[in-house]
């Protein structure tokens, strides 16, 4: 019974790694489909449910740095003021899942959180995430915030956003709404489409 039980479990883990979800950003300035990491499960599972609920469209980049990171997911950001964004979420944070192994390469994504001052355990915000767009990656944030995931598709979108003109606080004078939804592929599929920079 047990070699059974342990058959049906290994099938699954099996037929699990045959497929995986990526999650795709749609923006004016086009599209980013970005890998979620399963060494960072608890991010993993809640982005996509952020996604599946609706709760990230219409969300902004509401932080933009050229040569650093963009920034987005705040709830806030879909209201008429512009100076609450950055200081909201969905009402919960995620408890870090910093890996040794994900770096803050070029197109990484990565979990926003408060600093360290009120917020030693470096939980993260439950919905606000980073791309990072320094080509050279932002390795001085490694090991500080918890990277759940990296952009298979789209960088150049990323730092076309990057770009736009924006005002003292890193903000976009115009804004820059997002829609999101999730896709499944094959992984054999998604090897061959994307090479290393898929992570298996």
């Amino acid at each position: 019974m047990l070699g059974w039980r342990w058959s049906v479990c290994s099938l699954a883990v099996l037929a699990a790694q045959k497929w995986d979800t990526l999650v795709v950003i749609e923006t004016a300035y086009g599209t980013l489909r970005l890998q979620l990491y399963r060494e960072t499960p608890v991010h993993r599972a809640n982005f996509f449910s952020l996604v599946q609920t609706g709760l990230l469209d219409g969300t902004t980049f509401h932080r933009v740095v050229p040569g650093f990171v963009i920034q987005g997911g705040d709830p806030n950001s879909k209201d008429m003021d512009p100076l609450n964004d950055g200081l909201g979420g969905p009402g919960y944070t995620l408890p870090a899942e910093i890996r040794p192994g994900l770096k803050h390469t070029y197109g990484a994504v990565g979990a926003a959180r408060l600093a360290d001052a009120v917020n030693p355990t470096r939980a993260s915000n439950g919905s606000q995430f980073y791309i990072v767009v320094a080509p050279e990656g932002a390795p001085f944030l490694d090991g500080a915030y918890t990277v759940f995931g990296q952009v298979l598709e789209g960088i150049e979108v990323a730092n076309k956003i990057a770009r736009v003109p924006r005002d003292g606080r890193d903000r976009p004078l115009q804004d820059i709404p997002m829609r999101l939804r999730l896709e499944r592929h094959k992984v054999s599929r998604l090897r061959k489409k994307y090479g290393q920079a898929y992570r298996i």
